[in-house]
């Protein structure tokens, strides 16, 4: 095993100690990563098929597609931030949860005055970016639903047939797996001594989503409900525990087996460069030429550019370097969000007695507004934990949803009880003019344009229908002995109460939006931005993957939609060059 800073000529301290100071991009960039040594050779002398700009769901599915089929195929991913984290924060010690939120997300954007003087349980934000090497995918609910073609209305055909034609692939790659999957092929035995190490997805998983599924229609707006499809299967096949999904360790792995089949002429190694940030897509007559990034000018050459990094900076990219591409940023969708935590007597459940001492559940529930036909879904989160203070590391380890669960203080006043976390997402209007992306004529070409989101008549309509829909859940379906079992917290996450009621709009409607989408919509109407082929109008080698391409935003949870997209955009490549 060679040692950092080994040469032929300097190793193991001869002649001089060496650097004595690496930090560990260095180390990261020695092993992975391209140093500066490699950056100024791949600017300056090396010509790419494909560059990718972000390191996220899409940048990998995107590249892992293209290499499967061409493994000489020479591509570069260019991705802004440093590495921070290996693996999804949640498949690492307690103390990782932490880094979510605060200095771990950006927002590269000014949220306008009157998104962000909105009153309690209004819209008034927008979350953020994660800036590092796997971007969201390393802080993510991992939550995968499958949307049904009426779940894509307002989607053009071809497109809705490209998602589904690669939906398969997709979860392959996500490690996609419904919750009453997990511990399936677990007999009783054998869960039993799986409970003692971590909590299962046992018999509370399946009488829960039974019985949600034969009492759907006692949901005046319920659509549909299943187990949760979760991108936690790695390694199941194995024995070996379920984990959360994300892109570092993935990628590093492709770019390693590049590197040997590299090694062996049986393919060309994956270039990745990070605390790279492209400014600019130089361009001329709608051909991008070259990348003016803060670590130099990358030629393109013949590459095809693939813009995979989120939704609004790609948007942002292309307004400052392709001010042509017409209506960009003029549409916005997203999801708001309403939180409610609710509990159940424990032995009103026939199952009671077979419960151990710490089961989860995670169920998807989906509806509508009838008049509107505006969509929502439930996540819905489960936990029967009998002893919340020896457990409180395990149950945080293997939460459904670790952004909307359980706090302490629920679970500690809830002993005797199942406390159902639900986190209720509802689709934007896209046809509200007040949602837009501008630019607003700040220097800094990465975060000169202004976010503006307003709720409408139908998004407050929407609003009431979801939240109405999450209370007949609870008190008509998931409760045997009917609403007047059903208690809900008040107050904040640590202090508060429960009571009978439910919580006021203000306190259970959350503020900020997610799974933002829409400003670079695709279609073939002659309106829209991004044509089939996924390139913005007028633009020859560049290509848009994410939220960004959205017609709608429906309501469903869009990560497992993106990664078939980008696989669909990687086979229309190959197919276009005849390598498919």
């Amino acid at each position: 095993m060679s040692n950092y800073a080994s040469s032929p000529n300097f190793a193991n301290g001869f002649p001089t100690p060496g650097p004595q100071t690496p930090n560990p991009q260095d180390v990261m960039n020695h092993v992975f990563f391209l140093s500066e040594t490699e950056w100024k050779q791949a600017r300056e002398e090396q010509k790419f098929d494909y560059i990718i700009i972000g390191s996220g769901f899409c940048s990998l599915a995107f590249a892992e597609r293209i290499l499967a089929k061409t493994p000489h195929a020479n591509i570069l991913i260019v991705e802004r931030g440093p590495f921070f984290l290996p693996e999804h924060f949640q498949n690492l010690p307690l103390p990782y949860q932490s880094t979510l939120g605060g200095l771990s997300e950006t927002f590269p954007w000014t949220l306008a005055a009157k998104t962000a003087h909105q009153p309690a349980g209004h819209i008034n934000g927008q979350h953020g970016m994660v800036p590092f090497f796997g971007g969201r995918s390393i802080m993510w609910s991992a939550w995968c639903p499958r949307p049904t073609t009426e779940e894509m209305a307002g989607w053009p055909a071809e497109t809705i047939a490209a998602a589904q034609a690669h939906f398969a692939s997709a979860e392959a790659l996500l490690n996609v797996i419904p919750a009453d999957q997990i511990d399936a092929h677990l007999n009783e035995q054998m869960l039993a001594q799986v409970s003692a190490s971590r909590p299962v997805y046992g018999v509370m998983q399946k009488s829960l989503q039974n019985m949600l599924a034969d009492n759907l229609h006692k949901i005046d707006s319920a659509t549909r409900s299943m187990a949760a499809p979760l991108a936690a299967g790695a390694g199941l096949g194995e024995g070996l525990d379920f984990a959360k999904f994300s892109t570092p360790s993935v990628l590093l792995e492709l770019s390693q087996k590049q590197k040997a089949l590299s090694n062996s002429g049986q393919g060309s190694p994956l270039r990745i460069v990070t605390e790279c940030i492209v400014n600019r897509l130089i361009q001329q007559d709608g051909q991008v030429t070259a990348l003016d990034t803060s670590r130099g000018v990358v030629s393109v050459g013949d590459a095809k550019v693939v813009l995979a990094m989120g939704t609004l900076p790609p948007t942002t990219l292309l307004l400052n370097s392709f001010p042509e591409v017409k209506r960009a940023g003029e549409r916005f969708t997203a999801h708001f969000i309403t939180s409610v935590v609710a509990r159940v007597p424990r032995a009103d459940y026939p199952f009671a007695d077979q419960l151990n001492e710490l089961e989860l559940a995670a169920i998807y529930m989906a509806g509508q507004n009838k008049e509107s036909g505006m969509q929502y879904h439930v996540q819905l989160s489960v936990l029967s934990d009998e002893k919340p203070e020896q457990y409180a590391q395990r149950a945080a380890r293997y939460m459904p949803d670790v952004v909307a669960t359980a706090s302490m203080a629920q679970l500690e006043s809830s002993k005797d009880y199942l406390v159902f976390v639900c986190a209720v997402l509802g689709e934007i209007d896209y046809r509200n003019p007040e949602n837009h992306l501008r630019r607003n004529g700040d220097a800094n070409p990465t975060t000169n344009v202004t976010l503006q989101v307003l709720a409408n008549d139908v998004d407050r309509a929407t609003w009431d229908t979801m939240d109405e829909g999450t209370f007949q859940m609870m008190e008509r379906a998931l409760s045997p002995k009917g609403a007047a079992q059903v208690e809900y917290w008040h107050g904040d996450a640590n202090v508060g109460t429960w009571q009978k009621a439910p919580p006021p709009i203000a306190q259970r409607r959350v503020g900020s939006l997610v799974h933002e989408g829409s400003t670079l919509w695709i279609g073939n109407d002659g309106q829209s931005p991004v044509g089939l082929d996924y390139r913005p109008d007028g633009v020859e080698n560049v290509y848009v993957t994410g939220g960004a391409l959205w017609p709608t935003s429906g309501s469903w949870n869009p990560t497992m939609t993106m990664v078939a997209l980008a696989q669909d955009l990687a086979d229309q490549l190959l197919a276009a060059k005849g390598d498919q």
